[in-house]
């Protein structure tokens, strides 16, 4: 049985700049891979994509974290949502989202993106150096769930983001000032809100408050981590899937050409973005509840199981010439935003917003190149997301 040590060490010393060649690795040789932590947890790394794609559905693994004991999912206090329970639980708190996130009320915000959008890169006429990251896709997707939640506009900041973001990324690696407060405090401030004046059913977080103690609905605590998640993996995925693309586009020119050109469609090409650089790398978490046995290795009840959705999206066994960006690459049966119940609820809306950002970008920044050396460009240290810090670009 390998075990994380028999991985070549070059390999894992390079995963967080460029993992590919490591999941490479662990699907040829170790398709499901034990590493035992600091403290006695079991954590079970599976890689190929057939085996990945039967455990995202497989009711024999819960997504509750007590079932590891001394385990930290994330904040305290912000750790009761939809991505951390099973059904009934699950089905429960997803149906009180759901209704934000059906394709009529996506489709309706399409003007507010174009709209956003357009002012992002209007505010970027006349730069010599843009960070695509931080000057345009961070402000755009957080706008964007904060018009979903209905977040009163002065909580629509760099420092809001940076306070969400710093629980999955450390805080101090963040360029500019640190965010003030806590997570838990800022999720409080806007319910608190929300139950003074600023209530509205016509908005989520409105419509979650009115839920909360009602029969049926959401707990307290409940209601603060779901407000939690909805904010952070509602701007997080897809900041990364357009920082992931534009770097994609930009080491293979001749993929940006048709996109500049109209070769291939727009959402046909998102479907290959999503894919190749995938914005989740790792699965949310996972623990076995039941035994089971995965690519011939028995894994434990209360072992944790890590689903790699960027090795699974780049499974030969699946997709022909995998490490090859091909926008009009079909079938394109990746795995970036999940599958089964806990499929992303907000894919339709990542998929608009990159649908819309690109072919902007492209449009009214016109050629662009990287403004550093690749090999500065800087990953982000989490365990479930992959995205830059920033991504500079100067026009060619």
């Amino acid at each position: 049985m390998p075990t994380a040590t028999a991985v070549p060490s070059a390999l894992v010393e390079r995963r967080l700049a460029d993992p590919y060649p490591y999941f490479a690795w662990l699907r040829r040789h170790a398709p499901a891979l034990r590493e035992d932590k600091p403290g006695g947890a079991v954590v079970w790394h599976v890689s190929r994509y057939a085996d990945v794609r039967a455990l995202l559905s497989d009711r024999r693994l819960s997504k509750c974290p007590q079932r590891v004991p001394g385990y930290v999912a994330g904040p305290p206090g912000l750790n009761r949502h939809l991505v951390h329970a099973d059904p009934p639980e699950h089905t429960r708190l997803r149906h009180l989202v759901s209704a934000a996130f059906i394709p009529r009320h996506i489709a309706a915000l399409e003007p507010l993106i174009d709209t956003t959008v357009r002012d992002l890169i209007d505010g970027l006429d006349g730069r010599a150096e843009i960070d695509v990251v931080g000057d345009f896709a961070a402000p755009l997707t957080f706008t964007l769930i904060c018009a979903i939640l209905g977040l009163p506009e002065r909580l629509n900041t760099d420092r809001t983001r940076r306070l969400l973001l710093a629980t999955v990324t450390p805080e101090a690696a963040w360029p500019g000032p640190d965010a003030d407060g806590t997570p838990a405090g800022l999720i409080g401030e806007l319910i608190a809100d929300k139950r003074r004046g600023g209530h509205s059913e016509s908005d989520l977080l409105g419509a979650l408050v009115s839920a909360c103690g009602a029969a049926g609905g959401l707990t307290e605590e409940e209601l603060a981590s779901t407000a939690y998640l909805l904010l952070l993996v509602g701007h997080d995925t897809t900041m990364n899937l357009i920082g992931n693309g534009m770097l994609a586009l930009l080491r293979h020119p001749e993929q940006l050409a048709l996109l500049e050109r109209e070769r291939v469609p727009i959402r046909t090409a998102v479907e290959e973005l999503l894919r190749y650089d995938s914005p989740v790398r790792d699965a949310t978490f996972r623990v076995a509840a039941e035994p089971l046995t995965v690519a011939g290795e028995r894994i434990e009840p209360g072992h944790i199981v890590s689903l790699l959705i960027g090795s699974a999206n780049r499974d030969p066994d699946v997709f022909e010439q995998p490490d090859r960006l091909d926008l009009a690459r079909t079938p394109n049966n990746h795995l970036a935003l999940g599958h089964g119940t806990h499929f992303c609820i907000g894919a339709a809306l990542a998929r608009l917003q990159a649908s819309i950002a690109f072919p902007s970008l492209l449009r009214r920044l016109g050629p662009v190149r990287l403004a550093v050396p690749e090999d500065e460009l800087r990953w982000r240290p989490t365990r479930v997301m992959r995205g830059l810090y920033t991504l500079p670009v100067v026009r060619a």
